[in-house]
């Protein structure tokens, strides 16, 4: 194992020892491939699932998956309506499950969130019964400012530019502090604790995945 993993995996013990003492849960995987298998881990026969917009998902396969299982799944992007996307809406919030990946992640245990429409926020503070929260070990960052600052800066110009959003950041690759209304950086969540004892549960994996 080379000192990069070594060093995740220390880095991540520390933090799940954190995560427990603000109720959530948290599970280290040393790649992809074991971070896919142990979210599969956490689903039951006939659940239904429903996700946040995410690179991170993506790369690891689980949507892929989860499209070619029996699960009952609740995707967003198949509304066609403003009508459509209310009701699917209304059903995401009240899945057994919810995926998603945080855009930073503080290292005494702290998620940082910076949403457009605020559904994926929303959805991870309450609603749905079990949050899996997949990240890489990129996003983690020293406190709350160096969290915010990484999203802005490292993580919104990319997802503007994959989102075919018209702001400023998509053109400069930095934050422009925008008000635009392509503006992807509305609602700004902090989590600091679940009240739900192990309803946010977070894989930390070592890799670099997402923005």
């Amino acid at each position: 194992m080379s000192a990069k993993l070594i060093n995740y995996e220390n880095l991540a013990d520390g933090l799940i020892e954190r995560f427990n003492k603000r109720g959530i849960e948290g599970y280290y995987c040393e790649n992809a491939e074991e971070a896919l298998l142990t979210a599969k881990r956490f689903l039951t026969p006939g659940c239904s699932i429903s996700w946040g917009g995410s690179q991170t998902l993506e790369e690891i396969g689980l949507l892929d998956e989860l499209h070619s299982s029996d699960y009952i799944l609740y995707d967003r992007s198949t509304a066609k309506t403003p009508d459509e996307s209310s009701q699917l809406y209304s059903k995401i919030v009240m899945a057994d499950y919810y995926f998603m990946s945080s855009n930073a992640i503080t290292l005494d245990g702290q998620l940082i969130n910076i949403d457009g429409h605020g559904n994926r926020v929303a959805c991870l503070i309450a609603g749905p019964k079990n949050v899996i929260v997949i990240a890489g070990m990129n996003k983690i960052v020293t406190d709350v400012d160096t969290g915010i600052e990484r999203v802005r800066n490292m993580a919104a110009p990319p997802n503007a530019v994959r989102l075919n959003k018209n702001t400023p950041c998509a053109e400069l690759g930095r934050c422009g502090n925008c008000l635009v209304d392509d503006c992807i950086c509305c609602q700004i969540v902090i989590t600091r604790k679940s009240r739900i004892p192990g309803r946010i549960k977070v894989i930390l994996v070592g890799e670099e995945l997402g923005y």
